[in-house]
């Protein structure tokens, strides 16, 4: 089925295209580094200022994302914690706006240390690494590295759901979108990825093996804390969200990165708790996983996921037309442009031809979010990224 009208609101467009029904054009999202989006403030010739603290999203970037068309948009548990300031280490300063995997407008809480590290609210530990089109955040170290036992994860600072404040978010979300006109999606966080960051991903992947005790404890007191939050937000803002978003990446380029035994022993009742509460309030579920995680996808299904992302076609079992013929009439995909290959080394010509590839099998009888298989990267030249988002390619042939 397709829709005729060509005067939806972003928020209609994703609502058919996630029922399965062709919209009157593929809806699309964006999420880039830093870096992409200061060049596309240059190139619209927007002057950009860092937000003030009590902002909640660049308006700056929320302008490019407008003029690129962008039909979703982002909130994130992190714009809304409000830590006590004993967690601060000595001479750390509270900043809101200068993480660099902040990929879109939304701002996001990090402590910075004085030799220019950083912490964020759950006690990773970020430093800066520079490459010669912008930088990278990498781990420093692993706080729980040197945990022996549960007593030593016990005695770890923990987050608290009370170090959040979600009265705001109502206004927030109405400074955001007015009119209630976007398809809004809320982020709240992962489970495996974190407990690995916390604990290093050597000794985290062993532990699986031969302590599971241990990744276990770390991954459950991520989950309570991530369903009471997820919760919180829910009560006083469910009627103006429409999907909760959360990723865990599993999997490699090539293959899972456990077995799936293993994933669904220690990693799935975590997520089925996120699911639970998201579905208790009808919203949809959007799941980001890398790589080639299609021998899970049967079981994402079943356990509610509704929106599948990022889409990498290289990875075995993840092209497009197996998703689709197999997937497609259960399950909506986001994302799917190469970030890799076509989006830094392609010419626009090939960016629009894989544009319109994506478009014309995932978009098939709706289902489709169109977005780059990941943040679009600082190498990426600014005639890729227009190719890219030019309105012209989001009609279905």
């Amino acid at each position: 089925m397709q829709m005729q009208t060509h005067s939806l609101t972003a928020r209609a467009r994703i609502q058919a295209a996630l029922q399965h029904i062709e919209p009157d054009r593929v809806p699309v999202d964006l999420l880039m580094t830093p870096e992409v989006w200061h060049k596309l403030a240059r190139h619209f010739g927007l002057a950009w200022r860092k937000p003030a603290d009590n902002e909640f999203f660049d308006p700056v970037w929320e302008q490019i994302a407008a003029r690129l068309e962008s039909d979703m948009r982002l909130l994130s548990y992190d714009q809304f914690c409000n830590p006590p300031e004993s967690i601060l280490r000595p001479g750390a300063r509270v900043e809101w706006w200068d993480a660099l995997t902040r990929s879109t407008p939304n701002r996001m809480w990090r402590q910075w240390l004085a030799d220019g590290d950083s912490l964020d609210i759950w006690g990773h530990h970020y430093r800066i690494v520079e490459n010669p089109t912008g930088a990278y955040e990498e781990f420093g170290s692993w706080p729980l590295q040197d945990a022996a036992s549960i007593q030593d994860l016990q005695a770890f600072q923990w987050a608290e759901p009370d170090w959040w404040d979600w009265t705001p978010l109502p206004r927030a979300i109405q400074a955001l979108d007015p009119e209630r006109k976007l398809y809004l999606r809320f982020r709240i966080g992962s489970i495996f990825e974190q407990a690995w960051q916390l604990r290093g991903m050597q000794e985290f992947l062993m532990d699986l093996a031969s302590q599971p005790e241990l990744p276990i404890y770390i991954m459950e007191r991520l989950t309570e804390v991530h369903v009471e939050n997820l919760e919180r937000a829910l009560k006083v803002a469910a009627d103006q969200l429409d999907m909760v978003y959360f990723y865990d990446d599993v999997a490699t380029a090539r293959s899972l990165m456990i077995s799936p035994q293993m994933w669904r022993a220690m990693v799935k009742p975590c997520h089925e708790k996120i699911i639970a509460v998201a579905k208790k309030y009808d919203k949809r579920v959007m799941y980001h996983c890398d790589g080639a995680i299609a021998p899970l996808i049967p079981e994402l299904i079943e356990m509610g996921i509704d929106l599948l992302n990022p889409i990498q076609p290289d990875s075995p079992g993840m092209e497009c037309e197996r998703l689709k013929r197999d997937f497609g009439a259960r399950l909506c995909f986001h994302g799917g442009i190469d970030i890799i290959k076509t989006l830094p080394r392609g010419t626009p010509d090939e960016v629009r031809a894989e544009v319109r590839d994506r478009v014309q099998i995932l978009g098939a009888h709706g289902g489709y979010v169109m977005a780059s298989s990941h943040h679009i990267q600082s190498d990426t030249p600014i005639e890729n990224i227009l190719a890219l988002y030019d309105p012209a390619l989001r009609q279905r042939e």
